[in-house]
């Protein structure tokens, strides 16, 4: 069986982490619907960036936008609506078929606001208003201000992903602005269903700690804390508080596993697609990891519903000198440092390119 397939199945989402204008035009992205099971597209700063930096797709559009005054981020949020447009008008049958559950695409607001929760709900809205898709998530990190706006936009109606999760506790911080969205959406008598999604960054956590750790506990340590959020994940699932707003008829906040392109050469290139494999959640893969997968993937079951060996494999990395929590922290302020770098890096080469 296509293993793309057999993750359907399963009830795991498989999304592409990458949306460029080349993928749009040559119908490779509807190639990989299609063929490939894909139900959603992520973007951020840092894919816009190698998109538009790294081929010509964008260059006339950038040269025609400059001339007519176009330029910086408004040009860019241009450019990036036209993609992001495109590709949920591919993906709205199996958005409409599935009534909402699959089928999004997601744009990020400005990472310049990282630590601004009323810049960031604005952004939010604007982004919500100009894509005019039903199929549109907007994404906000998972920082503490971030999260002041996440559970502002819910209650607004703006469908959320939540983006730079790096722990069990940064995802509860977010299921709770999520939950709290909704509730206050319903004792005002509004429809409670609102999309959300919750993104937990994998890989990251082992590229941090791989010159630190014995051989045996490499590439463990993602893993570890994907499962242990899982356990959350299932156990805020089966409480009373979301049966309640689920008789209500909200939606699950679905866990979504990003950051999962392996970046250890000597570990299997799908390491975080077969380790990660769980109904109900969502993994988005680059596109070279998406095409190991279809070529030699194999579908293994489910991770444990309780986290499985979680813990234990967490103590071995606290044993061997890793304060996981601190760890925690420092990736999510580097991933948010990082994504602001690409979103400067962007807007000089879309500078660049516009004198033609």
């Amino acid at each position: 069986m296509n293993p793309a397939l057999h993750l359907r199945q399963l009830g795991q989402g498989l999304w592409l982490d990458n949306i460029t204008r080349g993928l749009l035009t040559s119908g490779t992205l509807k190639k990989y619907i299609d063929e490939y099971e894909i139900s959603g597209l992520t973007s951020n700063p840092s894919i816009f960036e190698a998109a538009i930096q790294g081929a010509d797709f964008y260059d006339e559009a950038i040269r025609t936008k400059s001339a007519a005054g176009g330029k910086g981020e408004a040009l860019f949020l241009e450019l990036a609506l036209d993609d992001l447009q495109q590709a949920a008008d591919l993906f709205l049958p199996m958005h409409e078929a599935s009534h909402g559950v699959d089928g999004w695409v997601s744009m990020e607001v400005s990472p310049l606001l990282v630590h601004d929760a009323e810049g960031t709900l604005r952004e939010a809205r604007t982004l919500h208003e100009r894509l005019q898709r039903p199929n549109a998530f907007i994404k906000i990190p998972g920082t503490a201000e971030g999260v002041k706006a996440i559970e502002e936009a819910i209650f607004a109606g703006i469908p959320v992903n939540v983006t730079l999760l790096f722990s069990r506790d940064q995802y509860l911080a977010a299921a709770e602005a999520y939950l709290r969205g909704i509730e206050r959406r319903i004792d005002a008598g509004l429809d409670p269903k609102v999309a959300s999604v919750a993104s937990l960054f994998v890989s990251r956590w082992d590229a941090g700690v791989k010159d630190k750790v014995p051989e045996e506990l490499k590439n463990k340590l993602g893993i570890a804390v994907a499962r242990q959020t899982y356990a959350a994940y299932r156990e805020l699932l089966a409480s009373q508080r979301w049966r309640k707003l689920a008789e209500a008829g909200a939606l699950a906040q679905r866990l979504l596993w990003a950051s999962t392109g392996t970046k250890d050469p000597a570990a299997s290139d799908i390491l975080y697609v077969e380790s990660l494999t769980a109904p109900n959640t969502i993994n988005t893969v680059p596109e070279k990891t998406l095409l190991a997968f279809v070529d030699h993937g194999v579908v293994n079951g489910s991770m444990p519903p309780e986290g499985g060996d979680a813990e234990k494999v967490l103590k071995q990395f606290a044993d061997a000198g890793i304060d996981v929590d601190a760890l925690a922290a420092q990736l999510q302020t580097e991933g948010a440092e990082s994504f602001s770098k690409s979103w400067k890096k962007l807007m000089d080469v879309i500078a660049e390119k516009g004198k033609g």
